[in-house]
């Protein structure tokens, strides 16, 4: 199976996208948007943006759990990482995305 990026509304009525690995696994996820073009916007900018190492904002949360963010050029954050156990476990998530998102299928799901 194929990476895709599912685009979906949540319980608020908000359009989100995920990105999803060939297995299935959530790497990325988006914040909500008022606007489904908006949200398809955000699709396009992870692609153009997800072999930029320079996007990628690796963290620590305070419980000692690793997770990153990729960027947009103007420093906003256009998708946000699952928690990891370890630092390469990130790093993984990175290249993954890296390697995915460019030519990932869009799919809406309900």
């Amino acid at each position: 199976m194929a990476a895709k990026f599912e685009l979906y509304t949540d319980k608020a009525g908000e359009f989100r996208f995920r990105l999803k690995a060939g297995n299935g696994e959530n790497i990325l996820a988006s914040e909500g948007y008022k606007q489904k073009a908006s949200a398809e916007n955000g699709i396009e900018s992870v692609k153009k943006n997800a072999s930029d190492d320079d996007r990628y904002e690796r963290k620590e949360t305070s419980a000692g759990k690793h997770m990153f963010n990729l960027k947009a050029s103007n420093g906003q954050v256009i998708g946000t990482s699952q928690s990891y156990t370890s630092a390469s476990g990130r790093d993984n998530g990175i290249e993954s995305v890296k390697k995915n998102a460019p030519d990932a299928a869009v799919v809406e799901v309900e």
